[in-house]
């Protein structure tokens, strides 16, 4: 039984999206920080935690990142076979680690990481060789290669003869270790999830994700707070002390943060943005943008490296 399939949300889901900020809010966490520090320098191996929907490769860019797996990563052919062998090992990690061999011998195992009884992200590690390979297994590896049009020479080769080797008894050890760290995020996702719900109202919560929905479109103050399920005047006094902001003041800074985003693009117009975002006139969206973030948004523009900047700002 594919115990991961049946306790993970759908990649698109608000739950997914959740996960996602949850696992986010555990790698900022000073337990995760120091503890990937001490086994990075202890192990010498790259760790990684990622949400359930996470689909690169894991340890893209680490210190510790295996350098065949990075030269595999530029090319596309061999970057399909590791992007196959990740989904394998997601595809079967339920309640309890599980450890894969990637067709080119390389051993990665994955730990998961719970929310109560849901899997809400992955502890990795990898990719280590845990013997000495064989003449055999050096030949398999080759003909791998081969059909992706790579041949295994020169630096390729170096860097895979370079992989950390790790006997089998030592790696398990390794992963126990990490399912008690695994156990220590999961009571601290517990924690976090409590403090989330516990920090604002539900009739706020209903109100963000509403407004989050909504921003493009006319939005009243009635229509969110019967969405909010409130009356006009206690959802006024509740959604202002907890977030501080008045309703209106509130709307915009959502909508400019996606202006923002979208000001990235050089090929979409100021005027575009504004009107696409939900505001009613060119002149307040620049009115509002420089009151909140102190410049126009064509002075945000303007300031952008030189290969972002638009030819005409509006």
């Amino acid at each position: 039984m594919n115990l991961a399939k049946t306790t993970t949300p759908n990649s698109d889901s608000d739950g997914a999206k959740e996960n996602r900020q949850l696992i986010d809010a555990l790698r900022r966490s000073k337990l995760f920080r120091n503890y990937e520090q001490v086994f990075s320098e202890a192990t010498g191996l790259p760790l990684t935690l990622r949400p359930v929907d996470y689909w690169q490769l894991e340890h893209q860019g680490k210190k510790h990142q295996n350098p065949f797996c990075a030269m595999l990563a530029e090319r596309p052919a061999t970057l399909a076979v590791c992007l196959r062998a990740h989904q394998d090992i997601i595809d079967h990690t339920g309640l309890i680690p599980h450890t894969v061999t990637c067709p080119f011998g390389l051993t990665e195992t994955a730990v998961p990481v719970k929310l109560g009884g849901q899997i809400v992200g992955y502890l990795r590690i990898g990719q280590v060789l845990r013997h000495t390979p064989a003449k055999s297994e050096s030949t398999k590896v080759s003909r791998e290669l081969e059909r992706g049009g790579v041949r295994f020479t020169g630096e390729i080769r170096k860097a895979w003869e370079k992989t950390p080797l790790i006997p089998p008894e030592k790696y398990n050890a390794i992963v126990r270790l990490l399912s008690f760290f695994a156990e220590q995020l999961s009571g601290l996702s517990n924690q976090l999830m409590m403090e989330k719900n516990n920090a604002e109202p539900p009739l706020v919560l209903r109100a963000r994700d509403y407004i989050d929905k909504h921003k493009t479109e006319e939005l009243s103050l009635t229509d969110v707070a019967k969405a909010a399920g409130a009356s006009v005047f206690h959802f006024c006094k509740v959604f202002h002390k907890a977030t501080g902001l008045k309703f209106t003041d509130y709307v915009a800074r959502v909508r400019l943060e996606d202006a923002r985003t979208r000001l990235l693009n050089p090929n979409l117009r100021i005027s575009e943005i504004a009107y696409d975002v939900g505001f009613q006139s060119l002149t307040q969206f620049n009115r509002t943008f420089k009151r909140v973030f102190g410049q126009s948004p064509t002075e945000f523009r303007a300031r952008l490296p030189s290969h972002k900047r638009p030819g005409k700002a509006a």
